[in-house]
């Protein structure tokens, strides 16, 4: 083989191969047999004329010189697909798939909806919506953009901030009427929590007061989980008082099925951003994309866009 013989497949094949560490993996997201995939990075490697992968029966790595090859790549995939899209022209923009992930509960509740506007909008757009509360990293798992709640670690990715995410304390009719309503923020540590196991500190519940001041009081229950759709689920069953975001239960709250208590103290509000893989920034479905959330993200309920 000659380097005529480094074709846009094979590259693509590697670059995914180097950021999942997996060849099945890769094969499941691009729906093709093992097989072919190592035959890409076999006749790749036949091309260039040194490894790129090492690889072991857990795990597949790139050599030195692939490491260089997958930085150089990743450029000139971008680079072809912007190309791509100008040559295209308008229509350029509206072709091809985002992925996007997103905060479970907030995705379900609210982003695919506007995911489902989006469409409607630029209708040859394709979108691979995911949805999890868990750190993922985003170019591992080919993702474009990912909406996140909570404070950002990861400066590898550019970073855009939508706003604020308000919460409110609320409670079922049900459990007020057997446990009764409290007056103060002292009289929660006597109340059935609803906790978010997988948030830190959750044991203790921190309020703003009117004056601004900050309310600091313990917060138990027998009830903890790991995802807002249960906890909202547990809201109303009647299980506990709970801080919750206002997008996650604003109906309810409409529909008398939740209450708000003590609102005069609430917990400080979450900050809502979007996250950009910076190799995928520059491609005009994603800016598209992006501009879109940036600007429907404050019809959510209870988020108060950055300014």
């Amino acid at each position: 083989m000659d380097r005529s013989d480094v074709t846009l497949e094979r590259m693509r094949t590697f670059v995914r191969v180097a950021e999942r560490g997996s060849l099945s993996a890769v094969a499941r997201e691009l729906g093709v047999g093992q097989s072919t995939i190592t035959r890409h990075l076999r006749e790749l490697e036949e091309a260039v004329g040194v490894p790129l992968l090492s690889r072991t029966t857990r795990r597949v790595t790139m050599t030195d010189e692939g490491s260089r090859y997958y930085a150089d790549s990743v450029q000139i995939l971008r680079l072809v697909e912007q190309a791509s899209d100008e040559a295209r022209g308008t229509r350029g923009a509206s072709a091809g798939t985002i992925r996007i992930s997103c905060t479970a509960a907030l995705g379900v509740l609210h982003v695919s909806r506007l995911i489902f506007a989006f469409q409607d909008r630029y209708p040859d757009i394709g979108t691979d919506l995911s949805l999890t509360d868990e750190r993922i990293d985003l170019v591992r798992e080919g993702v474009d953009i990912a909406l996140r709640l909570g404070p950002l670690t990861d400066s590898s990715m550019k970073l855009r901030a939508l706003g604020q995410s308000r919460r409110l304390l609320v409670a079922a009719p049900a459990y007020l009427a057997a446990r009764g309503r409290p007056a103060a923020p002292q009289d929660l540590p006597s109340h059935e929590g609803i906790r978010m196991s997988n948030i830190a500190g959750s044991d203790t519940l921190v309020l703003q007061g009117p004056g601004g001041e900050r309310h600091a009081v313990p917060f138990g229950g027998r009830f903890r989980v790991d995802h807002g759709l249960a906890a909202r689920e547990a809201l109303v069953a009647g299980r506990g008082i709970a801080p919750a975001h206002h997008w996650l239960v604003d109906d309810l709250l409409a529909a008398g099925r939740l209450e708000v208590i003590l609102p005069d103290y609430a917990p400080p509000p979450v900050p809502l951003s979007m996250l950009i893989v910076p190799e995928r920034a520059g491609i005009a479905r994603v800016r598209l994309l992006v501009d879109f959330l940036a600007e429907r993200i404050g019809g959510i309920p209870g988020i108060e866009k950055s300014r």
